[in-house]
């Protein structure tokens, strides 16, 4: 009986789906004065859009200017600007413009990803931190 129960739990462990990222993609606008967002979850876009305060956005794509001591871009001040949604693209061009040869980031915020139960089990996540991505980019 209990070969059985860990076969089974074998078997309910390794079928669990393997989860991949969204392939969320930045890029640059042609005057590299805006950065598109593209690959977003478009119900969180949509209901995002008719939100009135532009701070929400900051909370989903956040855009960093990139320290020069990589270790400290978690202190980062969040590059202030504004946020358009354009059919399931979201613009954002930030209120002062972008220097050239800068680096900058996006961080990505994978909400609701890494909280299964298998997740904490497993090590891939912890309670109370939320999964993000750092997309990076050059105008």
């Amino acid at each position: 009986m209990k070969k059985l129960f860990y076969m089974l739990l074998l078997l309910a462990l390794a079928c669990t789906p393997a989860k991949h990222p969204a392939a969320v993609q930045i890029a640059l606008s042609d005057n590299g004065q805006s950065v598109w967002f593209k690959g977003l979850n478009k119900l969180v876009i949509n209901d995002i859009a008719r939100d009135t305060n532009q701070a929400v956005w900051q909370s989903l794509v956040p855009v960093y200017r990139m320290p020069a001591d990589t270790d400290l871009k978690n202190y980062q001040p969040v590059q202030p600007g504004q946020y358009v949604v354009k059919d399931s693209i979201v613009v954002f061009t930030p209120d002062t413009p972008f220097v050239k040869g800068q680096t900058y980031f996006v961080r990505n915020y994978r909400l609701g990803e890494g909280a299964l139960l298998i997740d904490y089990i497993k090590s891939r996540s912890q309670p109370g931190k939320v999964q993000f991505i750092d997309l990076i980019f050059k105008p």
